[in-house]
């Protein structure tokens, strides 16, 4: 196996399941750095999720975790209003433009801060952290920020998005002095490099259309067969695809990796020995693909094919109810790099650790993988439970670990 084909090996879920799993068992048998695992205190995670669930989805119907639930503002569907305003030509058309939506949104939905907050104008509501990260995203996409025609404004175009600046996007999400969202040159440089990524791939990006993230759609619809698409292979494609957006970090084989990190507990006999993959954000930006897929007609199986998302809500849950605990508490104040073992060691087995909780949620529900997938579990949810604990322990509901983010993997 050459590098580069050792490398593409490790953009997919499966391997971020495979490789988290091995690290769970590292921690189990006391042979992290980092981090030390209580499996008896699961029960209690999973005690806290289930009663969230009951509370908040009394009727069992609990949605995906996808972005489209945070453009939902006090029991209003504010994209569901737009559209039905909307004349779409086809429901091509409109899944285009919700695959411009979902991507350039979820890009741009890494760690607000504690601090930020977003005034909805149209609502008169005030939203912080990923609600209001989305919401934001969305007035701007709805107000033509993405767009490269005035006329058509439900759109983001390849070539507006490599001419954003950091100031586009401090104005669309209001950051001023007193009211500063982090990693703004890091959202903005994704955005360009977003734009970058669709202009050099017409084949994928401009089948049907200009280059545009939103020709992901098309490119898909073309893999499906008899109108079906495994939820892992929409992961593939955005993985390939869009792998050149993130900035540089590892490669292999000439390969970018993305969301990839060393760690020493992973062991391989090849060229990625020592390597974690996590695709954290594209693995939320396919979650976020789904329902337009499916709102277009397409039929999406496998979905319990992805993988948890580790990021410091699901990875906060498992630290705040005690299941996750530091050999060194001291090394949570004292802000931690995204590469650190620590931090690779904690959304590792973040990943692991949500397969278990959520087969205990299932069981407790007496339901199956197929009736209640991942999505529904981290929704219902793990995300929720996390910031539940969060806001019960710190009076910021500040995550239980602090860590240095760039805006592009948080």
């Amino acid at each position: 196996m050459t590098d580069a084909d050792a490398a593409r090996s490790l953009l997919s879920a499966s391997a971020v399941r495979e490789r988290a799993h091995e690290m769970l068992v590292a921690g189990l048998e006391g042979r992290l750095e980092h981090f030390m695992v209580d499996l008896e205190r699961l029960g209690l995670a999973a005690q806290v999720v289930s009663e969230l669930i009951r509370i908040n989805y009394p009727d069992g119907k609990v949605p995906f975790h996808a972005r489209w639930r945070h453009f939902v503002l006090d029991a209003r569907d504010l994209w569901a209003e737009r559209t039905a305003q909307t004349t779409w030509a086809s429901p091509a058309a409109k899944a285009r433009a919700e695959f411009d939506l979902a991507i350039t949104s979820v890009l741009l939905d890494a760690g607000a801060g504690a601090t930020w907050k977003y005034l909805d104008s149209a609502t008169g509501m005030v939203v912080m952290r990923s609600e209001g990260l989305g919401i934001a995203s969305l007035r701007m996409f709805e107000a033509g920020g993405f767009s490269a025609d005035p006329a058509d404004p439900l759109r983001a175009d390849a070539e507006r998005l490599m001419q954003l600046k950091s100031d586009d996007v401090a104005h669309g999400f209001q950051s001023m002095v007193g009211n500063r969202l982090v990693g703004l040159e890091g959202r903005a440089a994704l955005l360009a490099s977003l734009g970058a990524a669709c202009a050099a791939k017409p084949d994928v990006f401009a089948r049907e259309d200009k280059a545009r993230p939103g020709g992901l759609y098309d490119y898909l619809a073309a893999q499906a067969e008899g109108g079906t698409l495994p939820a892992p292979r929409i992961l593939e494609a955005v993985l390939e695809h869009l792998g050149p957006i993130w900035p540089s970090r590892l490669t292999l084989g000439g390969v970018p990796l993305g969301d990839t990190w060393r760690h020493p507990a992973i062991k391989r006999d090849d060229a990625t020995n020592g390597l974690m993959p996590i695709h954290k954000l594209s693995q939320w930006l396919t979650y976020s693909l789904i329902e337009p897929l499916q709102w277009s007609g397409l039929i999406v199986t496998d979905i319990d094919g992805l993988t948890g998302l580790a990021e410091y809500r699901n990875g906060g849950l498992f630290v705040d109810a005690g299941v996750l605990r530091l050999r060194d508490p001291e090394a949570a104040i004292h802000p931690n790099p995204v590469d650190s073992t620590l931090v690779v060691e904690w959304r590792a087995l973040t990943v692991a650790l949500l397969d278990s909780i959520a087969e205990l949620i299932r069981a407790r529900r007496s339901l199956t993988p197929e009736e209640f997938p991942l999505a529904c579990v981290l929704e219902g949810g793990t995300w929720g439970a996390g910031r539940k604990l969060a806001r019960e322990k710190r009076p910021d509901a500040s995550p239980p670990i602090a860590v240095v983010s760039d805006g592009t993997v948080f």
